[in-house]
């Protein structure tokens, strides 16, 4: 098995602008693969290196109202830390958001399409991460979704309870996929979900079929015909499996 997170996916109403944003939010470089497509990558590091971590963005229609169940968590070294980064982000176009947090040492934003992220406070454990501590799953069993996602992915499971899963890159570089018990319903369709690479990338009809076999079903969101497989996982989050022409 050799299939890793490889970087999330955004879709976008403006995938130029908000490309911006973001590669101003995380210091990263952007480049363009295709219209409609804005790919951020960390500085110094190519498509596909096994430690570098990526976002794209690319637009698509847009429903009216969607609840997000994934999202990023943003890493600070300090306390000034994190308040000069929310300083900046509000200065590029994000928008404060109340998402039921309550009083809360992290600082939940949106980005200027509505995204949410977090802007954590100083932890000891995202010291090492980057810019992007963790990209965050809401789901209702912790427990389960770990299950699937350790023995999806070439990760190392670092913690599991009732209400909290993480794991990480096998590296021990980049974010953490953390699974996060979170009351409510299942959205329909995720704006934001994640990429998985095989190596080598021939094995992807090899690895969606173990997919499946661990629990993950075929998922139609009007895709067509692409180099990509479409899954979603226990609990209906979408992912895609990339091939050869996906960057």
């Amino acid at each position: 098995m050799a299939l890793r997170l490889i970087q999330v996916n955004i879709k976008a109403r403006d995938d130029a602008a908000l490309g911006r944003f973001w590669a101003e939010a995380l210091g990263w470089g952007i480049s363009s693969e295709a219209p409609g497509v804005t790919n951020l990558e960390p500085e110094g590091f190519s498509w596909p290196d096994p430690d570098a971590f990526y976002v794209d963005l690319v637009t698509v229609p847009d429903p009216a109202t969607v609840r997000y169940r994934v999202h990023l968590d943003l890493a600070t070294t300090s306390a000034a830390h994190q308040a000069e980064l929310v300083a900046r982000l509000r200065e590029l176009g994000a928008t404060p958001a109340d998402v039921g947090q309550g009083d809360v040492p992290w600082t939940v934003l949106a980005d200027p399409e509505g995204n949410v992220f977090c802007v954590l406070e100083p932890r000891e454990i995202y010291r090492d991460t980057g810019p992007i501590a963790a990209v965050v799953v809401d789901c209702a069993d912790p427990r389960a979704m770990a299950r699937f996602w350790d023995e999806a992915l070439d990760w190392t499971l670092h913690e599991v309870t009732d209400d909290h899963a993480s794991l990480r890159s096998a590296k021990g570089v980049g974010p953490y996929l953390e699974l996060l018990r979170t009351p409510g319903p299942p959205t329909v369709w995720n704006r934001v979900h994640l990429d998985l690479l095989p190596h080598p990338v021939e094995d992807q009809e090899a690895e969606v079929t173990r997919l499946r076999a661990l629990g993950a079903t075929t998922a139609d969101v009007g895709q067509g015909d692409v180099p990509w497989k479409v899954l979603a996982d226990p609990e209906g989050n979408e992912f895609c499996v990339l091939g050869r022409a996906s960057t």
